[in-house]
């Protein structure tokens, strides 16, 4: 029943069910995922968000930073290589409390606060900032195949939607958007403690719910899977299914675990630890 109501959403030719499934899941002892530390970046200046790139042959991550207060100008982009050397920690400064990212099409773009800024990857120049109207705290960004631009304002309940540098409401009323993700035309939003699906005709759909803390990141493993963040230090694998399984824990420790940056080829997660200054990577298993 569950895959077949996400069959409906995540493809638009067939029209999609009216309804919100809420899902009663308990969460689950590791049941064959697992994540293996690779290794651990320090140097970094309060990084928020991590994102994998291919440009071409190459592939790097990207890490904001936010390096002070969100309204100063102090923060900015720095590049990674996959095994986590800081490559060009000032690829773009300037930028206020810049965290999540998404890229189409050789530009990069970045919520920055109350504008979503616009990055050329090839020169490091910032090509556009565009302000979002009544904007609080811009979030995550998701880019769909057409380059449609979602953003989300955490403390005002909204997502909105940027075409062709023109922005306007997409959606109202969704507790504490923050992570974003699109498959097609479908939306994946991180709302609070639940992993929410939205079809283009903006029908809802609950994936998974009962995440311990509100969602930070959120990115897809494989068709109908996903992993999630949870900023204040947990890392969750949701599963066709709807269930939720944890997978870390590091609240004891204050080891923050904010918008995560996903390989796919290698399966390695790269999580930024915000407080701790650092960006570890994982091995999904």
């Amino acid at each position: 029943m569950y895959l077949a109501l996400c069959s409906r959403f995540i493809f638009p030719a067939v029209s999609a069910v009216a309804v919100i499934l809420q899902l009663a899941l308990p969460v689950h002892a590791a049941e064959g995922r697992q994540l293996e530390k690779l290794w651990l970046t320090a140097g970094l200046r309060v990084p928020e968000s991590a994102l994998v790139y291919q440009n071409g042959k190459e592939k790097y991550l990207f890490v904001t930073e936010i390096d002070g207060k969100d309204d100063d100008g102090e923060g900015g982009v720095a590049r990674l290589s996959l095994d986590g050397k800081i490559l060009e920690q000032d690829w773009v400064r300037g930028l206020n409390g810049p965290k999540g990212m998404g890229a189409h099409k050789g530009k990069l773009y970045v919520a920055d606060v109350k504008e979503v800024v616009v990055i050329d990857i090839d020169s490091g120049d910032i090509d556009a900032r565009i302000p979002v109207a009544d904007a609080v705290f811009l979030n995550d960004i998701a880019v769909d195949i057409n380059g449609v631009v979602y953003v989300s304002d955490t403390r005002t309940n909204k997502v909105h939607r940027i075409v062709n540098n023109n922005v306007e409401l997409y959606l109202d009323n969704i507790t504490s958007p923050n992570g974003l993700q699109t498959i097609g035309s479908t939306l994946i939003v991180g709302a609070a403690t639940r992993l929410l699906l939205i079809d283009k005709d903006k029908n809802l759909l609950t994936l998974a719910k009962g995440f311990e803390s509100n969602i930070d990141g959120v990115e897809m493993t494989q068709p109908g899977e996903f992993i999630v963040s949870c900023w204040a230090g947990l890392v969750y694998y949701v599963h066709a299914d709807g269930r939720i399984e944890k997978l870390l824990d590091s609240r004891d420790t204050q080891i923050n675990t904010a918008d995560i940056g996903f390989d796919e080829d290698t399966r390695i997660v790269y999580i930024p630890n915000f407080h701790k200054n650092s960006l570890t990577a994982y091995q999904l298993k």
